[in-house]
């Protein structure tokens, strides 16, 4: 496969692992981009600048093809040091950053000093276009079905998706509800360059979750995720749990941000990721989660969406083509 995103990218595949927080480790990233895709660690969960320098030079050991780094940008508690992070980056010689949260317009000239090519991740089409007039390289926009934050729109994926094709001149990467080859090829048809994974990559052997998650990520439908944190502007789609469940009821009665923040923490999240109490605390999940059913290992993954996306090509081409299927 080439796409404009290929070829921006230097990647064999228009396959991207988004950054997962606690989860965008160096062994997940490698492997993404070793099986040909783009992989993505992520610097918040590392929170120090040395912290970032020990897993980016971990990922190197582990392939030597292009990773990202994901620099959050969404307001925190808890000052995030992008600059510090920017400076490592640049001496270690990331190739790609990917940014999520506010826009990226005071980071851009300390990432474009150093070589790193920007891709900004967006729930809306006027941030995208603010975006590429900032001058990203590309955009990652995400719809409603996306775990994490899917802003406030309430527009889904499909629509999106096209809509930015129509309105943008850089590649567009397809986020939110992708999780195996036909929603590439679909990805494809709308006119994007690629998609963006995160829940379908939580559930393969490298991203070393505890157990108990990861079966319940096997079991799970669409119908299992919520989001949480509408009322405060900063909506988040997590894992369906008492806890979550919770949050929400709060939200409803009023409860203020200021209020809700302990119950936020991402140590309660770490319970959940790595000790297996599933309803410790939130967790970002998506509702591409009712897509898939096994823990397979990424090369594994990668491999079968590539035979799904040709097998959904030859569907087409028999359509078009007037013979019977």
């Amino acid at each position: 496969m080439k796409t404009r995103l290929t070829e921006l990218l230097g990647i064999e595949h228009p396959i991207v692992l988004g950054g997962l927080y606690l989860v965008g480790r160096a062994e997940l990233a490698a492997a993404v981009s070793e099986a040909g895709g783009l992989g993505t660690i992520t610097s918040k969960t590392l929170g120090t600048p040395e912290a970032l320098r020990e897993e980016i030079r971990k990922v190197k050991s582990l392939t030597d093809k292009p990773f990202a780094v994901n620099l959050n940008l969404f307001p925190s508690s808890t000052p995030t040091p992008n600059e510090a992070f920017i400076e490592v980056m640049a001496e270690e010689g990331v190739p790609i950053a990917e940014t999520s949260g506010r826009s990226p317009e005071d980071l851009l000239p300390l990432l474009k000093a150093a070589g790193i090519k920007v891709i900004h991740k967006v729930p809306g089409i006027r941030y995208a276009k603010t975006a590429q007039r900032l001058g990203v390289d590309a955009v990652t926009v995400v719809g409603q079905e996306t775990g994490g934050h899917p802003g406030m729109s309430d527009v889904g994926t499909l629509v999106l998706v096209r809509r930015a094709v129509q309105e943008l001149e850089i590649p567009v990467i397809a986020g939110g509800g992708f999780a195996d080859g036909y929603g590439l090829a679909a990805a494809l048809a709308l006119g994007a360059d690629g998609i963006l994974m995160g829940t379908r990559f939580m559930a393969t052997k490298e991203a070393h979750l505890h157990p108990n998650l990861q079966e319940f990520l096997k079991q799970a439908t669409e119908q299992d995720t919520l989001v949480v944190q509408r009322s405060f502007g900063y909506p988040s789609r997590v894992g369906k749990n008492r806890f979550a469940e919770e949050i929400l009821k709060r939200e409803e009665k009023g409860a203020s941000l200021e209020e809700l923040l302990p119950l936020l923490s991402g140590k309660r999240s770490l319970k959940v990721y790595f000790e297996g109490d599933l309803e410790a605390g939130l967790f970002s999940l998506g509702q591409s989660v009712g897509l898939f059913y096994d823990i397979p290992s990424v090369k594994e993954l990668m491999e079968r969406i590539l035979s799904e996306a040709e097998e959904a090509f030859r569907r087409l081409k028999t359509i078009f083509g007037g013979e019977a299927r």
